[in-house]
């Protein structure tokens, strides 16, 4: 039994844990428990996001698919938390469109804090 901690950006959920909320009818409801299907998708979100934040200039660019995945993953947390603390709603009506985009501007900060740690 696997399980993920909540990516939430007001109204999307990437991955959940019990007791969360859940948008996506691809997702589960409050208290079942991740599929081998849900994981899939994440990690391709995951890798289009650190993909997408990498031509970024500021990120520091190049990587390969783990970098993609790592900052894509961790974008998902860092930019939902951000977007929820600001109370930003990106208005992209497409679900995987809106975690995607949530996932991207998070990876985008992880690369730039990574860039300044390194």
């Amino acid at each position: 039994m696997l399980m993920a901690a909540s990516f939430t950006c007001s109204d999307c959920v990437i991955l959940k844990l019990p007791g969360s909320r859940a948008i996506s009818g691809a997702l589960q409801t409050k208290g079942e428990t991740m599929d081998s299907k849900n994981i899939v998708i994440a990690v391709l979100i995951g890798l289009a996001a650190g993909w997408l934040a990498s031509w970024v200039p500021f990120t520091g660019g190049e990587g390969g698919l783990i970098q993609y995945l790592i900052s894509g993953v961790l974008g998902s947390f860092v930019g939902s938390y951000v977007l929820q603390k600001f109370n930003v709603n990106l208005g992209i009506t497409s679900e995987v469109g809106r975690d995607i985009a949530t996932a991207t501007i998070g990876a985008v900060i992880v690369m730039f804090i990574a860039n300044i740690l390194t």
